[in-house]
């Protein structure tokens, strides 16, 4: 039986982790520093908790840079406190060179702001369940099949829901039968996507126009996950929706969709894309018929149930020119900027970026510890 934790009279403590040990560690912190921001002091006392590139868990100073300066990418910094793990007291502990280990007392939610391997894959999820800590987000199966890309595809088509074609490269077959392989994709017809099965933020994705150009683009995904995931070219408009639990017993409620718009002569919706202002826009709501929206809201909604997420999620489809919708794909961590693409929805459905956090930390101390 799950026991429901008293929400204390002082102030919340929210622990917000960011950084990890992946490719998405800028991205990371550009989120974290966002989330920070927007934190109610007068109800919350923020610990933010960054994990360095190597793994270290550390304390983070009041100097650290969440944003891309001069170009640079941000990156946890150097710091003398290194943390111990949360007990099943929900307790952190920091570890001072020289000093007796301190606590910074009881964390009552921590807010994940990880994305890719080792933390938005059910990883640090599975941790905090052990160690009985609420946290934002989803739970460590949804996690874990929605970063999974080829899983993901799998659960959602079980839910008969419409994804495009796709070829799962697994390392040993590329490494012992190549020749099948590049058979099976050549089967796609051209061009095709190629993707790392276990990565977002764009990382590692090129489009293979012949067999040449996809070698190449499965070597460079495989930099960086061994699974990698091959999708048929879909032609159409990139459309998102948003997807937020609520609170009670209330199902989940869908943002306005909006659609994608990639400035100058990218073929594909990449990093720089993403994550620098001036590379794409947001068309929300997006310019397609009001039956359409509603289709692609009910889709993505379906989604996120049919994966038992929680917390957030962003659900990517194509829109074809024949008017039918393709389920791309849904992230159960999305980039988590102010400008990013799932806050900037619910901005445009009527809830501001501060809210949808507060929100958010509101469903996590909401949600019973343990099995649910």
């Amino acid at each position: 039986m799950n026991e429901q934790r008293e929400v204390p009279s002082r102030p919340i403590r929210v622990a917000v982790v960011f950084g990890g040990r992946n490719s998405e560690h800028a991205v990371s912190l550009m989120g974290a520093g966002s989330v920070i921001s927007a934190i109610d002091r007068s109800r919350y006392e923020v610990i933010p908790v960054g994990i360095a590139p190597d793994g270290r868990w550390v304390l983070v100073s009041e100097g650290q840079s969440y944003a891309i300066e001069d170009g640079r990418l941000p990156v946890v910094g150097e710091s003398d406190t290194a943390l111990a793990l949360p007990s099943d007291s929900g307790s952190l502990v920091a570890l001072d060179p020289g000093q007796i280990p301190r606590s910074l007392g009881e964390v009552d939610v921590v807010f994940p702001m990880l994305h890719g391997p080792f933390g938005e894959d059910g990883t640090i999820q599975g941790l905090l369940e052990m160690a009985g800590v609420r946290y934002v987000g989803s739970g460590v199966l949804a996690s874990a099949v929605g970063m999974d890309k080829a899983y993901m595809k799998l659960v959602l088509k079980a839910a008969g829901l419409p994804v495009g074609p796709f070829v799962v490269v697994r390392d040993r077959d590329w490494r012992t039968d190549r020749g099948r392989v590049l058979k099976e994709v050549e089967e796609l017809g051209w061009p095709v996507f190629v993707k790392p099965a276990r990565a977002g933020s764009s990382q590692g994705i090129s489009k293979a126009h012949d067999l040449q150009s996809l070698e190449a683009a499965i070597d460079f995904a495989r930099e960086h996950d061994p699974k990698v995931l091959v999708e048929a070219a879909i032609a159409g408009r990139e459309v998102e929706c948003a997807v937020l639990e609520s609170l009670g017993d209330a199902p989940p409620k869908a943002s306005v969709p909006g659609e994608v718009l990639v400035r100058g002569e990218r073929e594909f919706f990449d990093f720089e894309a993403k994550y620098y202002p001036d590379q794409m826009a947001l068309a929300a709501p997006a310019d397609i018929p009001a039956e359409t929206a509603e289709a692609v809201r009910s889709m993505a909604v379906r989604a996120f149930e049919a994966l038992s997420c929680e917390g957030l999620s962003r659900v990517d489809f194509f829109y074809t020119p024949s008017g039918e919708l393709i389920l791309n794909e849904i992230n159960t961590m999305p980039g988590f900027t102010s400008l990013s693409v799932a806050p900037q929805l619910w901005a445009a459905t009527g809830l501001p970026y501060a809210e949808l956090v507060d929100h958010l930390i509101r469903l996590a101390l909401e949600r019973p510890a343990g099995l649910r």
